[in-house]
């Protein structure tokens, strides 16, 4: 049944679902929940709008009437909601829907695109035609049906977060404050910030392909303000992924809370460090944020064709030591990162890009991928159904070195351990960077001697990959809320590594005379 955008919206704010809440919050005031909502089905598309095999056809070939190299239709529904908890008092919540179809036609060198909300067999067509009037190429047949792909399992969910209320929600985010203002007496002030979003897919490719996949995601972040002795301090904590309402135990909230408020309270003790060039220890975890930026960028395969990467011509050359090898891998059970299917259809895996210190390949998508005549890697990703795809990271790590972080520590006469990060900024392709480091250490004669804090760290990504000497066997991925942006596009990610230390480079702290 086919059913207009007016009605569509009435609908959502039709009908109910009895929900039920952890055991562990039964006691923040909260008795028989009901949430307002309706069921997004597995299929909203064909469901909701009559958008059939037949349908699909159609519309694949009036956009592939002028010819294709290759063309897909990118169907997409997705539902978000936001709270902010603040002074026990929500602050502010809002709740949105993002529905359409994005249509493309590659042709050659060329790309044509167009999307539209509007899902009517009538809107899709006119679309199409937008896309296809980029050229004319050699004629193409396309499919008159299609083959469904079996559904992915990386991120499965009981209860969709579509069918969960704010009447379950708000007693987590409690919770949430209330840890943290017991956890220390000198916390004045914890707001939570809550996410969660439920978004299905469906693709069709010119080579028949038809992909549906849904993908749920969560975050929630706590940031604390504490006043002792006259002086202020702030820091913050957040957990993510790709996971449903049962994954916030009370065990890892704790955790996340005990986090934020230690990052925050330590910054009393904590100094700036003396400036210049030095050893820097980057922490397992969040220091992933370097490998991404810095390095993991100049790894699309875009920026490689186009020759703005440093890495253009380094296919099979030594960019690292031996025991270095990067992986980006999207298949990763419940990250952030993690995806069933690229957002081109393709499915998704492991991609090598760094093998014992030799750069073995770039993240490609279907375009760059027939540029360079390889296979997809399946790092074809958009923002959105409004976004033509491009070669993306997922969940980019380092994996495990040969060293243990105590040799590392024990390695640096002088220098610093990098732990939190807030900011940076990156030249994508040269790779040159600066990140403001929010929590750290001071490293003295192979021992950590006091915490440091608001420190810039600047260099190059490349040459920092060539000086990383040691690499610890602590490799981990931060489960922080990551958000990788790229010519105005933004997708989630993961990012890793285990401890490392770069043996030189420059850190903006304090002058001594």
């Amino acid at each position: 049944m086919a059913m207009k955008r007016r009605d569509f919206l009435g609908h959502m704010a039709a009908g109910s679902a009895v929900v039920t809440m952890p055991a562990f919050l039964s006691g923040c005031g909260v008795q028989g929940a009901t949430a307002i909502s309706t069921e997004t089905p597995a299929n909203p598309f064909m469901d909701w709008f009559g958008v059939d095999q037949p349908t699909v056809a159609r519309v694949m070939a009036e956009l592939t009437a002028n010819g294709a190299d290759a063309a897909d239709l990118y169907f997409q529904h997705r539902r978000d909601n936001k709270l902010t908890l603040e002074d026990g008092i929500v602050s502010s919540a809002n709740s949105g829907i993002e529905q359409g179809v994005g249509l493309r036609v590659v042709i050659g060198e060329q790309t044509g695109y167009a999307f539209t909300e509007d899902l009517t067999l009538a809107s899709m067509l006119a679309a199409a035609r937008t896309a296809s009037a980029i050229a004319s190429g050699g004629q193409v047949v396309p499919p008159q049906s299609y083959m469904p792909k079996a559904l992915g399992n990386l991120y499965t969910t009981e209860l969709p977060w579509s069918e969960v209320g704010i009447d379950r929600k708000l007693p987590l985010l409690k919770l949430v404050e209330s840890k943290a203002r017991a956890m220390d007496p000198a916390v004045e002030k914890a707001t939570v910030f809550w996410g969660d979003q439920d978004e299905r897919v469906m693709i069709a490719t010119l080579d028949g392909k038809l992909v549906t996949d849904h993908r749920p995601m969560t975050r929630v972040t706590l940031m604390v303000t504490a006043t002792k002795g006259g002086e202020t301090q702030s820091g913050y904590s957040n957990i993510a992924a790709r996971e449903a309402f049962g994954w916030y135990t009370e065990e890892r909230l704790t955790t996340m809370v005990r986090e934020a408020v230690d990052r925050t309270m330590i910054l009393f003790d904590a100094r700036r460090p003396p400036a210049g060039e030095m050893p820097v220890i980057l922490a397992s975890g969040a220091s992933g944020i370097l490998l991404h930026e810095a390095i993991g960028h100049g790894m699309e395969a875009d920026f490689n064709r186009k020759g703005t990467s440093i890495y253009s011509d380094m296919i099979g050359k030594k960019v690292a030591e031996p025991f270095i090898t990067v992986v980006d891998q999207a298949t990763i059970p419940k990250e952030r990162g993690a995806l069933n299917y690229d957002d081109e259809g393709n499915e998704t895996g492991r991609t090598v890009l760094v093998e014992d210190g030799i750069l073995k390949s770039y993240l490609h998508d279907q375009i760059s991928a027939g540029q360079y005549g390889l296979a997809s890697t399946g790092s074809g990703r958009r923002q959105s159904y409004r976004y033509a795809p491009m070669p993306r990271m997922t969940c980019t790590f380092m994996e495990d070195g040969p060293h243990t972080r105590e040799e590392i520590v024990e390695a640096v006469d002088h220098g610093i351990i990098c732990e939190t990060y807030t900011n940076g900024q990156v030249q994508i392709g040269a790779g040159d960077y600066t990140f403001y480091v929010k929590n750290g250490w001071l490293v003295e004669k192979g021992k950590v001697t006091a915490p440091i804090k608001d420190v810039n760290i600047i260099g190059n990504g490349p040459e920092s990959l060539k000086r990383i000497t040691m690499v610890a066997d602590d490799a981990r991925l931060d489960t922080g809320g990551w958000t990788c942006g790229k010519n105005g596009q933004m997708v989630p990610v993961s990012q890793g590594i285990p401890t490392v230390l770069v043996s030189n480079m420059t850190v903006g702290g304090e002058n001594v005379g």
